[in-house]
């Protein structure tokens, strides 16, 4: 019964959890995707924290695919240029430090560690188009919360597309394994380059509760 009332208990205070509304504008409402940036570095251990809060969010089997490249250096950002659509090239260049997102191809290599309860690597190993599919869709998953663990620890994100993924793969990735998914422009924002927000869709539009 004691343990019975103290579980009710914690439940309950579970509803008052929600986060105050500056986290909320800092993560969502007022969070932008930034184009242009500010003249200030980024600190690695900013990055790292960046890194070690995303980790935590939730994957398939925690098979965590994710893989980071973070581009700074002036020889990295010559490297990256030739792969980058021409709308991409000043914003990346003049950026502090851009990500290349990639997912690991063999995650499930690593499975015996990241999830001992179970032979999870023998539901990957051999199916490669399955490995594949699991891999680009946890690994997505995790560069979205690699965006939202950015804008946590007061970094700007500038999340793009517009780039030549076999080129990128050849001169960070080579040997296959390895594939890239995403870019992210990361710093701190210039908000007088910003446009205004875009519209979003109503609840009603993409969502129903059945």
């Amino acid at each position: 019964m004691t343990i019975a009332v103290r579980n009710a208990t914690a439940d309950a205070g579970k509803l008052d959890d929600k986060l105050e509304s500056r986290a909320l504008d800092q993560l969502f409402r007022e969070a932008r995707t930034h184009n242009g940036w500010l003249d200030v570095a980024v600190p690695d251990a900013l990055l790292a924290e960046a890194v070690d809060l995303a980790k935590l969010g939730p994957t398939a089997a925690n098979s965590s695919p994710l893989r980071i490249v973070f581009v700074r250096s002036p020889e990295a950002k010559q490297r990256l240029k030739p792969t980058l659509a021409p709308g991409n090239v000043d914003k990346t260049m003049a950026a502090p430090v851009t990500a290349i997102l990639a997912y690991d191809r063999k995650f499930y290599e690593h499975l015996p560690r990241l999830f001992p309860h179970a032979d999870a690597r023998s539901w990957f190993a051999g199916n490669e188009a399955f490995a594949d599919d699991s891999a680009y869709r946890n690994g997505t998953l995790q560069a979205a919360y690699f965006i939202l663990a950015l804008r946590a620890v007061g970094l700007d994100a500038g999340p793009m597309g517009g780039f030549d993924a076999a080129k990128v793969d050849a001169e960070f990735f080579p040997g296959g394994q390895v594939k890239s998914n995403i870019l992210v422009n990361i710093g701190y924002g210039d908000a007088s380059k910003l446009y205004p927000r875009s519209p979003r869709f109503a609840f009603e539009e993409i969502a129903s509760i059945v």
